[in-house]
């Protein structure tokens, strides 16, 4: 038993998928079968009279590969839904097997109808075309009239080696730019988001995604809504250079600047470079003389606008003279007629007013003789009275002064009498005497 040797089959890698691919003997790999789905042209080369183009599913972004002949192809629009009536064929390369969906007839074109997510991308692109693009050209010459370099932010995939043809493109003007590679997951909207917003706030003057290529279904990607929208806002000026010639994107159409390739983005940054570059070596002279050409330009096309602005103000001022002239004589018209009638009214008021004043005057010398009269009246009324009251004082204080002589009397009586009964006091004598004289004196000042 020990001589007997051990056999196995053993096969090719040929042979292996040789043996799989007869193997996927289906009903709709050799019957004719119908496929409905959002027709998506591929490349714009046909080859050996057929076009490879794709078929999306409605529902998602799946895709199978389409093969149709140039007759059937004109009369397909691109992005339509139709239902398409083949076979399935097997192509087989290295590892794997593709399928692939081989169009016999156009059995019906679905009408398109305008879904939300295009109401959407619609008023994103009138948003872009209203606010307008920013020029990279004018960017790159303003900052290279500033001896600054232009600050630069590419985004590539987190494996991506594209940088290389990039740099190529760009050459020798790399010494103009300030470069700067951030990678993300480029087929990931929410990765490209939030680099986006982590680059925003470096203070950039240019944002590019930058890609090398890929499956059609990644390109869905910069489809994105919510990316179009933090896109669209961006401060720097924006460049696309996601790596497919014939597709445009939402954000293509949303850049500032599209490139198909990232040598054709590092190549268009090289040609405005050396085409500012060669301007401001070679062109001072010119330059100079092209501004002393707009100046002249300008100097005369202003003497001419103040020439034409001076001969319209003399017309005005003329026809201001002549307006002015005409409203001064209507005025001294006015005024003089307006003189005589105040005038007249004045003469008229001083007569009226001389005879009030002669009226007043007579009237006054009247009320003073009237007055003259009853004052004179008044003082005798008065001298009478003040006679009468003197009279009356004079009665009054006489009747007082008599009663008070009468009580003196009769006190010097009674005076008497006390000397009489008993011995002579000088000094009530002399006190009565005192008394006595005093009385005749007043009554002599009052009589």
């Amino acid at each position: 038993m020990d001589d007997q040797e051990v056999t196995y089959p053993i096969y090719s890698p040929a042979s292996v998928i040789g043996i799989f691919s007869n193997a996927l003997k289906l009903n709709a790999t050799v019957n004719l079968i119908y496929l409905k789905g959002r027709y998506a042209f591929g490349g714009g080369k046909s080859y050996g009279n057929y076009y490879y183009d794709l078929l999306f599913s409605e529902g998602d972004h799946t895709s199978i590969g389409i093969r149709i002949s140039s007759l059937l192809r004109s009369k397909i629009t691109n992005n339509e839904i139709y239902t398409l009536r083949g076979f399935i064929e097997k192509n087989i390369k290295n590892s794997s097997i593709e399928l692939r969906f081989v169009v016999d007839e156009i059995i019906q074109q679905e009408e398109k109808s305008i879904s939300e997510e295009e109401l959407e991308r619609y008023g994103l692109i009138q948003k872009k075309l209203e606010t307008g693009s920013k020029d990279l050209e004018t960017l790159i010459r303003d900052k290279m009239l500033k001896d600054e370099k232009v600050r630069v932010a590419n985004i590539y995939g987190n494996n991506a080696i594209v940088q290389k043809d990039f740099f190529e493109g760009l050459d020798v003007s790399r010494k103009y730019f300030d470069i700067s590679d951030h990678s993300c997951n480029i087929t990931s909207s929410t990765a490209i988001i939030s680099k986006l917003k982590e680059i925003s706030a470096l203070d950039y003057d240019i944002v590019a995604l930058v890609r090398g290529g890929g499956d059609r279904q990644s390109m869905e990607t910069f489809n994105d809504l919510s990316l179009s929208e933090i896109f669209i806002t961006m401060k720097p000026i924006t460049v696309t250079a996601i790596g497919h010639t014939v597709d445009e994107t939402l954000l293509d159409k949303l850049a500032d600047k599209r490139f198909h390739l990232p040598h054709d983005y590092g190549a268009g940054l090289h040609t405005i470079a050396e085409k500012l570059s060669h301007e401001r070596s070679n062109s001072r002279a010119l330059l100079i003389d092209e501004v002393k050409k707009d100046v002249t330009k300008q100097f005369s096309e202003q003497v001419e606008t103040l020439e034409k602005q001076l001969k319209k103000k003399n017309e005005e001022f003329t026809e201001a003279q002549k307006t002015y002239k005409e409203q001064v004589e209507n005025h001294n018209k006015t005024f003089a007629e307006q003189l005589k009638v105040r005038n007249e009214e004045f003469q008229k008021l001083q007569v009226s007013s001389g005879k009030q004043l002669q009226d007043l005057q007579k009237n006054f010398q009247e009320q003073q003789k009237q007055r003259q009269t009853e004052m004179e009246s008044y003082k005798k009324e008065i001298a009478v009275l003040h006679e009468k009251n003197v009279q009356s004082a004079i009665n009054e204080r006489t009747a007082s002064l008599k009663v008070d002589l009468e009580t003196l009397k009769q006190e010097n009586a009674r005076l008497n009498q006390e000397i009489q009964g008993s011995k002579t006091n000088y000094v009530k004598i002399l006190i009565a005497f005192l008394v006595a004289l005093i009385i005749g004196f007043i009554l002599a000042k009052l009589i």
